[in-house]
C-alpha cells in the first residue's frame, strides 16, 4: 500500500479543521456510563457493596473492547458509505495514480488511528479509577489498535455491500446482540457446555479475552488465540474491502 498513507494525511487535515476532541468524547461516554451504572452500581450488590472495584475491573476491560469496536465500525460504515455511494469521492479517487489497494488500506488504517485514539482516551479513565491491575495493561493500546484493525476491515468489507444508508440498522442486529452476549457483563462459564463454542467465536469475545487478561494480569494461552483471531479477520476483511471496492470502481 504504497500510497495509502495519502488517504490517511487526507483525514488528518479534515479532522484538524473540525472538532478532534470529539473523537475522545463519543469514545469515552457510552461506555463510562455503562460501567458506572452496570460495573460500579451493580457490582456493589454483586461484591457485597464495600468492593465494587472487583466487578468493575472485570467489565471495564470489556467496555474497551466495545468502545475500540464500536469507533471502528462507526468510522467505517459512515462516512465511508458517505463517501462511496453519495458523494461518488472515490470514483475520483481512482482517476489518479492511487488504487482501489490504497483506498481500502487508507481508510481502515484511519479508522483505526481514530478509534484508537478513543479506545487510549477511555483506557486512561479506567487506569485512573483503579479498574487496571496489571503493568501488562501496557500492552492494552496495542491490542486495542489490532481490535480496532480486525473491526474496521470487517466494517469496510461490509459497508461495500449496503446499498442504501438506513440499511446500516441491520449491522446493530449482530452488533447489539454480541455486546450483550459476549462476555461483557459476566463469564463463559454461565453459558450451558453446548452455547460456549458459539459465544467464543465472537470477535468481540476473542477482544475481550485478550484485553480482560492484560488488563488484570491473568494471562493465558488463549490470549494468543485471540490475536491469531484477530489478525486473520484483520486480513480476510481487508482483501475483502479491496476485491468489492475493485468490483464498485473499476470498470
Amino acid at each position: 500500500m504504497p500510497a495509502a498513507h495519502v488517504i490517511v494525511l487526507r483525514h488528518l487535515w479534515v479532522l484538524r479543521k473540525g472538532r478532534p476532541w470529539n473523537l475522545a468524547v463519543n469514545g469515552v461516554f457510552e461506555p463510562f456510563l455503562y460501567l458506572m451504572s452496570i460495573g460500579v452500581g451493580i457490582g456493589q450488590l454483586i461484591d457485597g457493596g464495600g468492593g465494587a472495584v472487583a466487578y468493575a475491573a472485570f467489565v471495564a476491560p470489556a467496555l474497551l473492547a466495545t468502545s475500540a469496536m464500536n469507533s471502528a465500525i462507526a468510522e467505517t460504515t459512515g462516512a465511508v458509505w458517505w463517501r462511496l455511494r453519495f458523494e461518488k469521492f472515490y470514483d475520483a479517487i481512482i482517476t489518479t495514480p492511487l488504487t482501489v489497494r490504497d483506498i481500502a488500506y487508507g481508510e481502515i488504517a484511519a479508522s483505526v488511528l481514530r478509534s484508537t485514539l478513543s479506545a487510549a482516551c477511555f483506557l486512561i479513565v479506567i487506569a485512573a479509577f483503579g479498574m487496571v491491575h496489571s503493568w501488562w495493561a501496557l500492552l492494552a493500546l496495542p491490542a486495542c489498535m489490532l481490535i480496532a484493525y480486525a473491526f474496521s476491515a470487517a466494517g469496510m468489507a461490509a459497508i461495500t455491500v449496503i446499498r442504501e444508508f438506513h440499511h446500516q440498522q441491520y449491522l446493530q442486529l449482530f452488533m447489539l446482540p454480541m455486546f450483550l452476549f459476549a462476555t461483557t457483563f459476566y463469564p463463559l462459564s454461565v453459558y450451558p457446555a453446548a452455547i460456549r463454542p458459539v459465544v467464543a467465536a465472537l470477535p468481540l469475545y476473542q477482544s475481550i479475552e485478550l484485553l480482560r487478561g492484560l488488563t488484570t494480569g491473568h494471562l493465558h494461552p488463549g490470549m494468543l488465540i485471540a490475536v491469531a483471531y484477530l489478525l486473520a479477520m484483520a486480513a480476510l476483511g481487508s482483501w475483502l474491502a479491496t476485491r468489492r471496492l475493485s468490483h464498485l470502481l473499476l470498470p
